[in-house]
């Protein structure tokens, strides 16, 4: 997956004709002709937005992870991110337009943004997207907003869950255009894989605690049966996607294990390995029935030491496996994703037990 570092071009100009995006900057297309934009970095105020504007990638749960408490998932490989940065369509010549003639009424006011940390005024504006001219050796102008064209205008967008990585700034492409039903060729562009991660880091699951038998106390060398029903164990679905890029991409996460650690070395987990695999029903392990309390559980502990004071902490975590399909055929597989939950056990000294 490419959610690599990339140099973009920052260009150089006078300190009056541009500011960086802590100043106050126009929103483009903030005249209603658009819907706005949610879940990105940036904010609004008297009609403006920073120049770290918000995504417009739309976010969807499919399925699962709804009602009750949920939790993001832990990707398993700790070097795995979201993607940073992307460029999204942000205008259209219309929209282009009327941002500039705002600044033409009000010179000294807001600025329009052209990349997530760099705004322009109103000279730099005219010169490039109306005039055609090139006054800064940049290799691009437009003329007349390329009004009567079929596309829109791109600009970078950070990810505001990694917008302190020095990542986040390989987005910085000045505002360019795009023709429709294309995708920018850059290794930041908005593709199927992108979207893929982006909905990954959206992915919320229930918080399940894992059903025991006995459940909180337990007894030295007596098993302590795990399970978890199917009807607790449900794929989660988000799709993410940009329409006005006609991209999109659905990410699912599929529970295929639980793992078991006693919180103490004086215990055997069942199996040994303390992993236990989803049935094919889709539930893990099995309920503990009366009168099996000296059988071998599929998935379970045995305690071999009790408890003194502070009790044991088992921690059972749930396997999800991630897997993605997005436009154009495009599919493949993200890092696994792990949730965990601690139950404390009380372990006690005494051989037999009437259950």
């Amino acid at each position: 997956m490419r959610f690599g570092a990339r140099t973009g071009t920052v260009l150089a100009a006078s300190v009056s004709a541009f500011v960086l995006s802590c100043t106050a900057a126009h929103a483009i297309g903030d005249d209603g002709s658009q819907a706005p934009p949610s879940g990105g970095s940036g904010g609004a105020s008297g009609g403006t937005l920073t120049a770290s504007a918000a995504t417009r990638i739309k976010v969807t749960q499919k399925s699962g992870g709804t009602g009750g408490s949920t939790q993001p998932l832990a990707p398993v490989d700790p070097n795995w991110e979201p993607p940073a940065c992307w460029y999204e369509p942000v205008a259209t010549p219309q929209q282009l337009k009327a941002a500039v003639e705002r600044l033409k009424k009000n010179p000294n006011g807001d600025l329009v943004p052209v990349t997530p940390s760099l705004s322009w005024g109103e000279e730099l504006m005219v010169n490039h997207y109306e005039k055609g001219q090139d006054d800064t050796d940049s290799g691009f102008s437009y003329k007349n907003y390329n009004l009567g064209k079929d596309g829109m205008f791109w600009r970078g967008v950070i990810n505001k869950n990694r917008e302190n990585d020095s990542e986040s700034y390989d987005c910085e492409r000045t505002l360019f255009w795009q023709n429709a039903n294309t995708l920018p060729d850059d290794d930041h562009a908005p593709t199927p894989d992108v979207l893929a991660g982006y909905a990954y880091d959206k992915i919320n699951v229930p918080q399940t605690e894992v059903e025991l038998k006995p459940a909180a106390r337990s007894t030295v060398n007596l098993p302590t049966w795990a399970w978890l029903d199917k009807a607790t164990f449900k794929e989660v679905k988000v799709r993410a996607e940009l329409p006005d890029a006609g991209v999109w991409a659905e990410t699912t996460a599929k529970p295929v294990a639980l793992h078991l650690n006693p919180g103490t070395r004086d215990a055997e987990t069942y199996p040994a390995s303390g992993d236990c695999a989803i049935n094919d029903d889709g539930s893990i392990g099995a309920p503990y029935a009366k009168g099996e309390a000296d059988r071998t559980p599929p998935c379970g502990v045995r305690y071999l030491r009790a408890t003194d004071g502070a009790p044991y902490q088992l921690k059972a975590s749930v396997t999800w496996q991630i897997s993605w399909e997005g436009s154009g055929g495009a599919k493949g597989g993200l890092p696994d994703g792990t949730f965990e939950t601690t139950q404390a056990m009380t372990v006690q000294e005494i051989q037999s037990v009437n259950r």
